[in-house]
C-alpha cells in the first residue's frame, strides 16, 4: 500500500509533463502572434494594391 501511495506522491511531483504543457502553450502563443501578423500585413499590402490600382489609368 505505501508502494501505491509513493507513485501516487510522484505522479504530482513530476515536472517532465508540466514542461510538455509549459511548452504547448508557448507554441500556441507564437502561432496566434504569428496569424496576427500574417493577417495585418495582408490587409495592409492588399489596401496597398487597391490603391495602386486605382491610380492606373485604365
Amino acid at each position: 500500500m505505501q508502494n501505491l501511495l509513493t507513485k501516487i506522491k510522484n505522479l504530482f511531483y513530476e515536472e517532465e509533463g508540466a514542461t510538455a504543457v509549459e511548452y504547448g502553450l508557448l507554441v500556441a502563443l507564437i502561432a496566434v502572434a504569428i496569424i496576427a501578423a500574417v493577417t495585418t500585413l495582408g490587409l495592409n499590402l492588399s489596401a496597398m494594391f487597391d490603391n495602386i490600382a486605382g491610380k492606373i489609368p485604365t
